[in-house]
């Protein structure tokens, strides 16, 4: 049914669209292009979000850099504006929510769209396509193309006709239906290793193809989305990591606070993190007569299990749980941290591990995909196997029973940071990206 209901759509869109497709983007009629090597929007799921402030920095430091640009977000922050800081109340003041105009929203940009049926029918028809002939599947592809209608509404009243999107997730989806149906140029910023697991599942590789570019925050992504794509399209593959600010993140005056050694892990308690190993490791270090504090910032599913455990070891002494914090109280703990472990499963390249690594602390982590290119076994930090307790233990005694290691991993760790992942020159470096390959489209 799915499958003929595709094809009815497509005789009367197809013969009709072929052209205006491969056309220029029709959601602006005057753009210049000078104008548009500087202006375009960016795609969020969430904006903005506790544990993706890099993505805040990034659009204020582009903005600063003289680009105009535009935010629409899925959803609305999952936190009060008590919880934000005035960085992030600002954005939220001035950031497009699509889910926040309800049905009323939903059904303007459908009745607007009708003035344009091959169009609309077009976008429909692709959306449906999405789903692979499963009905589930085509059903959020309805809801893809409906918000994927909002979305145009809003770009038309913007006066943008380029989309940058963070992560090739379910955000990417809209925008690539918008590709389809009104002609925009889209580009994507992919992270992994979320994109990678289920790549047909989230039409990751017709997401690659589509784009006008792709910036990639490591190698390891870069390699992933070669994979993927016939090596036509590698042309378009960017590598741009991402950084944080070394000023903002600096060694600060120790702070033991009368505390034994200092633990500090921050993250998101989802099985991806690892965190169950490290209380594990914990254990064993407890075991061994170690004296230590965990910390553990973040919140998240695991949370019970984690306390759980936690308790079924004896730990409660030893363990803190801080639950979410903002940016200012994980600069706190930086500055409390005599170590600081991320017993990762899945990965990007985390930014929490630049931010320890720029505060001077010496870091354990595991050694899987863009990890590596940031943390050199030894160098400037240990890495160990991920799910290996043992040498996650090993390692974290190691640290605690070698000051003159950390003192070098805390060195050199930051040096590695303040020359590869510099905020301030992977954001002009970016904004060359997004020049060349805007200039490039217009």
């Amino acid at each position: 049914m799915l499958n003929g209901l595709n094809t009815a759509l497509g005789r009367v869109a197809d013969a009709s669209t072929v052209r205006a497709a491969r056309s220029k983007p029709v959601l602006t009629s005057s753009a210049r292009p000078d104008a548009s090597r500087m202006r375009l929007g960016y795609l969020l799921n969430i904006y903005p979000a506790v544990s993706e402030t890099f993505i805040l920095r990034e659009i204020r430091l582009l903005r600063a850099r003289g680009f105009e640009i535009e935010i629409a977000s899925i959803n609305t922050p999952n936190r009060s504006e008590d919880q934000m800081s005035d960085d992030e109340r600002t954005e939220t003041e001035n950031t497009f929510y699509l889910k926040r105009h309800g049905l009323r929203g939903a059904l303007m940009a459908h009745l607007g769209a009708l003035s344009q049926p091959l169009r609309y029918l077009r976008g429909l028809r692709y959306a449906l396509s999405l789903g692979g002939g499963d009905l589930t599947r085509a059903l959020y592809g309805l809801f893809y193309f409906t918000e994927a209608l909002m979305l145009a509404r809003w770009m038309s009243t913007k006066n943008i006709d380029h989309l940058h999107v963070h992560f090739a997730t379910a955000a990417a989806n809209i925008a690539l239906i918008l590709k389809h149906s009104h002609g925009i140029h889209l580009s994507l910023t992919v992270h992994g290793p979320d994109e990678f697991y289920d790549a047909p599942g989230q039409n990751l590789a017709e997401k690659l193809q589509a784009a006008d570019f792709v910036v990639c925050i490591s190698r390891f992504a870069r390699s992933q989305v070669m994979k993927l794509t016939p090596a036509s399209h590698w042309h378009k593959f960017e590598v741009c990591p991402l950084g944080v600010d070394p000023a903002r993140y600096s060694p600060a005056a120790h702070e033991s606070d009368g505390q034994p050694f200092t633990i500090l892990c921050v993250g998101r308690l989802t099985p991806a993190k690892g965190q169950r190993v490290l209380v594990d490791a914990a254990s064993r270090l407890a075991s061994a007569g170690q004296a230590f504090r965990l910390v553990i910032v973040g919140a998240g599913p695991d949370e019970a299990q984690l306390r759980d455990a936690v308790d079924s070891y004896g730990l409660d002494d030893r363990v803190e749980f801080t639950g979410a914090l903002n940016q200012q109280q994980v600069l706190d703990w930086y500055a409390r941290a005599d170590a600081f472990v991320l017993p990762s499963f899945a990965e990007g390249i985390p930014v929490v591990l630049m931010e320890a690594m720029a505060c001077g602390i010496p870091c354990v982590t595991t050694r899987i995909t863009g990890i590596p290119e940031l943390i050199r076994d030894g160098l400037d930090g240990l890495l160990v196997t991920p799910s290996d307790t043992n040498e996650l233990t090993t390692a974290m005694g190691r640290l605690m029973g070698d000051e003159e290691l950390r003192e070098r991993l805390a060195r050199d760790g930051r040096e590695r940071v303040r020359e590869g992942y510099n905020l301030e020159r992977n954001v002009d470096r970016l904004g060359r990206i997004f020049e060349a390959r805007l200039g490039e489209l217009a």
